[in-house]
């Protein structure tokens, strides 16, 4: 599903580029509101001596933009909690909460038509907390990486978009049971986005 859905946002991009140009202009906000599926790849390191796999999980996602030139805007990404299940050597070994706020400077590809494109790069904080395991006191340290995207918003009024996109984010996060190091989390993983833009 992730080539699939990566596939279809390039080929409209690669599209949109051949057309007319319409600026989306400095000065501007937009406010989105959607939700966000965070999935982890699929070998997320060794733990405790064993392979771990963290699970997925969907949440609400917001995102604030605002335009510092024509076409290029920087936003941030907010959602509410994530929960993932923690699995080492294939057995259940917990489930940690966490939020990955993400700041991005985003180019919107200027087009005459509905599709707008945009691709992004940012940085992205993560933050752990109510960590859970029947092994014992289990912590997950907080998390800095980079974050790519591509995307498009598809105008469905003169202020409002619906907006598909796909991120990339580093997340790596070392990890402690019982207060001593087991290994690190990572995570990495391809964040699928559907979302209501509206332009202010």
């Amino acid at each position: 599903m992730k080539r699939t859905f990566a596939a279809v946002v390039l080929t409209t991009a690669f599209a949109a580029l051949a057309a007319p140009a319409i600026a989306q202009s400095q000065g501007d906000w937009t406010f989105g509101v959607g939700v966000a599926n965070v999935n982890p790849k699929s070998d997320n390191g060794t733990l405790a001596g064993s392979p771990s796999s963290i699970g997925d999980d969907t949440q609400l996602s917001l995102t604030a933009e605002y335009f510092i030139r024509d076409n290029l805007g920087i936003e941030l990404l907010a959602a509410t909690p994530f929960e993932h299940d923690i699995n080492i050597g294939g057995s259940f070994a917990g489930t940690t909460r966490q939020l990955p706020p993400t700041l991005s400077l985003n180019y919107h590809v200027p087009t005459k038509g509905k599709i707008k494109p945009f691709f992004g790069l940012g940085l992205n904080y993560t933050t752990f907390f109510e960590e859970a395991s029947p092994l014992g006191v289990l912590e997950l340290d907080d998390s800095w990486g980079y974050a790519v995207q591509v995307g498009a918003d598809w105008q469905i009024s003169d202020h409002g978009a619906v907006r598909l996109n796909l991120r990339y984010i580093d997340i790596d996060s070392d990890a402690t049971l019982n207060g001593a190091p087991i290994g690190t989390a990572e995570i990495d993983p391809i964040v699928v986005g559907v979302s209501y833009v509206h332009r202010f």
